[in-house]
């Protein structure tokens, strides 16, 4: 039986797909307060309440055509419910500009026993509520991260992480769906290890067809929702550094034998790939010929559209135009590859730094 009126699904339809329209991608600014210490003092600002404000709303003033390559921002619950310096919403300014608000809805990484330092993801037991509420007050689409490792000689992940991981991703995608919100579900292989690219590409195969396989037996309906996976990539301390053709090929192939084409669109998180790596990799995939591609394949990116944001800040009123200059150019840079249209050369300050955190949980 449906359990999803025809109305619900047409509503989820729309929004997934507006959210992965051709040369439009996401901005993932939903770094929690400890994430954004990282962050803030890296520029050597202090983490308040206040500053944490000021930079998103820097994120959400920039100038409003924006909205030709940013569809989608993610919050965190946080930043959800701030407001600009004249009173405004967050989520109320995105909407008058034709961005669509989402919020991330997990509750971080936990320890899942009976395995080797692997884990799950918590947030289900009062999820229904909160997306009630988070939908009420102007989300349409929520973000829910797992994070599963590679390590050959421990043969992880173990089967357990991943069944636990994909059914903990179907549960909180229809729960989602019940509230009239898009689920985006990821399931990201950490870029942590020396595995080889061949590697990576089995496991996101094996996980990807597990999340599928989940999200088919809790009633999942496929169009309305989106997947945030990891792009196929040897790990940060692999000895042999792969070609952007290399890893668009895995990649795709990878999602060509494990996500259904009902799903609209693929929105991939960068990995701690450098600003301009991530792009011209994003790039390289669409341009790719050969292998059939029926999502639309786009960016969901946090640090890879933010890095150079923060550098050009530094906390200074002063700054704040300058920043703004590199979020529109990074923006741009990535709607264009999102097209298989992007060759690069439009780096910022941090354009070719490395993101990269090893076991990252934010």
């Amino acid at each position: 039986m449906p359990y999803l009126s025809a109305v619900q699904q047409e509503e989820l339809a729309r929004i997934a797909n507006s959210i992965v329209a051709p040369g439009k991608g996401i901005l993932a600014a939903d770094e929690s307060t400890g994430s954004m210490e990282k962050r803030l003092n890296g520029i050597n600002v202090e983490n308040t309440a206040e500053n944490r404000r000021l930079y998103r709303q820097l994120l959400f003033t920039t100038d409003a055509s924006i909205a030709q390559n940013i569809s989608g921002v993610i919050f965190f619950d946080e930043t959800f419910y701030q407001k600009t310096d004249d009173g405004t919403p967050f989520p109320q300014l995105l909407k008058s500009r034709g961005i669509i608000p989402g919020i991330k809805v997990d509750k971080g990484l936990v320890k899942l026993l009976g395995t080797e330092d692997e884990t799950t993801t918590q947030g289900l037991d009062d999820l229904d509520a909160r997306c009630a509420k988070y939908k009420k007050d102007g989300a349409d689409f929520a973000k829910w991260r797992c994070a599963l490792k590679i390590d050959v000689k421990k043969n992880l992940p173990s089967q357990l992480a991943i069944m636990e991981n994909a059914n903990v991703l179907a549960r909180y995608a229809s729960i989602c769906q019940q509230n009239g919100i898009v689920p985006i579900v990821e399931p990201e292989i950490l870029p942590d290890g020396d595995h080889d690219l061949a590697t990576c590409q089995r496991i996101t195969e094996k996980v990807l067809a597990a999340c599928y396989k989940a999200l088919s037996d809790h009633n999942v309906f496929l169009e309305g929702t989106l997947l945030k996976p990891n792009m196929v990539t040897a790990g940060f301390g692999a000895a042999k550094k792969n070609t952007s053709v290399q890893i668009a090929t895995a990649t795709v192939t990878a999602l060509s034998r494990g996500v259904p084409p009902a799903v609209p669109g693929v929105t991939f998180l960068s990995g701690g790939q450098a600003e301009e790596e991530a792009s011209v990799n994003l790039s390289t995939i669409n341009a790719l010929t050969g292998i059939k591609k029926p999502w639309a394949l786009t960016f969901s990116y946090g640090r890879a559209l933010q890095a150079s944001v923060l550098a050009a800040w530094q906390g200074k009123k002063e700054n704040v135009a300058a920043a703004q200059g590199e979020l529109l150019k990074r923006a741009a840079a990535n709607g264009l590859a999102a097209q298989g249209k992007y060759t690069g050369g439009q780096s910022g300050s941090a354009g070719s730094q490395s993101l990269f955190e090893a076991d990252r949980n934010y």
